[in-house]
């Protein structure tokens, strides 16, 4: 009926609605040429919000970065007539369809778009035709580390923004807020480092065939810490050097106690330098942890050098007191303490002599005086096994080499002053 027509008309909600592409005139333009084509440079404002520093690795030299990246220029072919002066916001899908300025990072390896839900992109479009377009991205760029003073080094990084099309005839890039468009997150934080300090600058670059180009730099400065490094690398290594000076006190006659003391330490001390190396970039230069590690390794190595020596001068020694006295042939006897400390056995040599001399002589007497005369013997053991005890201690401080007493000294107050130097060279 005539009726129902009307009411079809008044109903807004069936009115087709005005497209964007039409609101904005798309189509009666070429978006392929930059706004302004033929005149001046058009300039673009930058301004990043840095959300997180996902992770830095030596081992590639690079670290990775999720950010807000939005782009501030005007084009006129984009203004409209809007009785509120009022924005309007796009997503991506008309990003496709008009100009947006080529921005790519320099000495980048990786890099997307999150698209999750949809993808993270932005474009608002203002009256006059002032355009602010923003994405949501992840990149991967290069971080040119020195590694000089690893684990004690603080690295610089940067990511570089650059037009790849465009050199500065064409379109001028710049912060758009100074120093204040570079903004970060609050809650940063890394595992490894400390970020002291993030700044924003500007330069140029050069290429032979194309010319100049505008290029932003994101700079942040990163100080790493060291508590890890002394749990994982530095204390072991002390605690293997001081262990190695046990062998100091130990009686140069001990040889199976201080050569496996010397082996085991020189070989913990290897794996704690592979440790440490197989987590590096394998650079042509000598890092701090290498200096130390390496000085400490020496201190080791020198321990069993030390033993080396002492058992060769020992070795002599015996064989001039062996041919004063006139035993060319080498068999001499070593007293019950001695030989206890080159075995580890107690040797009662005295006390089975008697033992076995007292044995024949029962086969010759009688047996009530044999029984008898068994609590004598076992006593005399005991008097022995007490003076033994008493004297033990005088006996192997008598038979230390004099190389092992300057060791004692010399070897821990080295050690001290090296460390002092160190820590006060590198931090």
């Amino acid at each position: 009926s005539k009726r129902e027509i009307k009411m079809r008309k008044l109903d807004n909600t069936k009115v087709r609605p005005l497209k964007s592409e039409q609101l904005l005139r798309i189509e009666d333009h070429d978006f392929a040429l930059r706004p302004g084509f033929g005149g001046s440079p058009i300039p673009v404002g930058i301004d990043v919000q840095v959300e997180s520093i996902d992770s830095i690795s030596e081992v590639d030299m690079d670290f990775t970065m999720t950010l807000y990246l939005r782009h501030y220029w005007k084009d006129e072919r984009l203004s409209f007539r809007s009785n509120k002066n009022k924005s309007m916001t796009f997503d991506g899908r008309l990003i496709k369809k008009i100009w947006v300025p080529d921005v790519f990072f320099v000495h980048s390896k990786r890099s997307f778009i999150h698209d999750t839900t949809v993808e993270n992109v932005m474009l608002r479009v203002y009256p006059d035709g002032n355009v602010l377009f923003s994405l949501r991205i992840t990149v991967s760029a290069m971080c040119f580390m020195d590694f000089s003073r690893f684990p004690l080094d603080t690295q610089n990084c940067s990511l570089e923004l650059e037009s790849y099309a465009y050199n500065e005839d064409d379109l001028m890039l710049y912060w758009k807020h100074g120093n204040k468009s570079l903004s970060t997150d609050e809650h940063i934080s890394l595992s490894q480092f400390f970020i002291e300090e993030f700044s924003a600058s500007s330069g140029l670059a050069f290429y032979s065939s194309t010319g100049w180009y505008n290029r932003l730099f994101i700079n942040f400065a990163l100080r790493r810490h060291i508590f890890f490094f002394v749990l994982q690398s530095y204390f072991p290594a002390m605690l293997m050097v001081m262990l190695s000076w046990v062998s100091f006190w130990i009686d140069r006659r001990a040889v199976p106690a201080r050569v496996s003391l010397g082996i085991t330490t020189v070989l913990t001390m290897s794996t704690i330098m592979t440790g440490v190396s197989a987590s590096m970039p394998q650079v042509s230069y000598i890092k701090a942890v290498d200096v130390y590690l390496w000085i400490s390794f020496l201190f080791v190595f020198l321990s069993v050098i030390e033993y080396a020596a002492v058992n060769y001068l020992t070795t002599i020694e015996e064989r001039k007191q062996l041919k004063k006295r006139g035993k060319a042939s080498g068999m001499y006897t070593i007293d019950a303490v001695q030989a206890m400390a080159f075995d580890g056995c107690f040797h009662d040599t005295d006390v089975d002599m008697d033992l076995a001399a007292f044995s024949d002589r029962c086969e010759e007497n009688e047996t009530r005086a044999c029984a008898a005369s068994v609590p004598n013997v076992d006593t005399a053991r005991t008097k022995r096994k007490r003076s033994l005890k008493g004297n033990v201690g005088r006996i192997i401080l008598q038979n230390n080499h004099v190389i092992d007493t300057y060791s004692r000294i010399i070897f821990p107050s080295v050690y001290i002053v090296f460390n002092f130097f160190y820590w006060g060279l590198y931090i």
